[in-house]
């Protein structure tokens, strides 16, 4: 049986192997997600100035109001939208897509194609 801090360095080491690859920048930020047990939180990032541009999570006072739980996939696509609407508004429509060493399934996958719908381009 692998215990919970075996699998949490697991997903360091996959975010680790992914960041050698995908690199944001200021015309095509880095949509990075991080999932905790309670909530998901999202962040569009520009690794050339090192700067976070938008973020967007299941804390925030525009969604608390929507969702009543933070930590199911419902949650996961009302935050994906909310970060594409942000995103959007401020003029960008393409991003690279940083799962943070996730698999690509249940509110991670949610995030990602409720993300699409809006308009964002991965």
């Amino acid at each position: 049986m692998i215990k919970k801090q075996d699998r949490r360095l697991q997903r360091i080491r996959r975010h680790l192997r992914i960041r050698k690859k995908v690199f944001g920048t200021a015309e095509r930020p880095r949509l990075s997600v991080f999932r905790s047990e309670k909530h998901i939180y999202v962040q569009l990032i520009d690794d050339m100035k090192g700067h976070t541009i938008l973020s967007a999570s299941t804390l925030d006072p525009e969604l608390r109001q929507k969702i009543t739980k933070t930590y199911n996939k419902e949650a996961a696509r009302e935050v994906g939208k909310l970060i594409a609407q942000r995103a959007l508004a401020k003029g960008i429509d393409q991003v690279v897509f940083d799962r943070g060493g996730f698999k690509y399934h249940g509110r991670i996958k949610e995030l990602a194609d409720a993300a699409r719908e809006v308009g964002l381009k991965f």
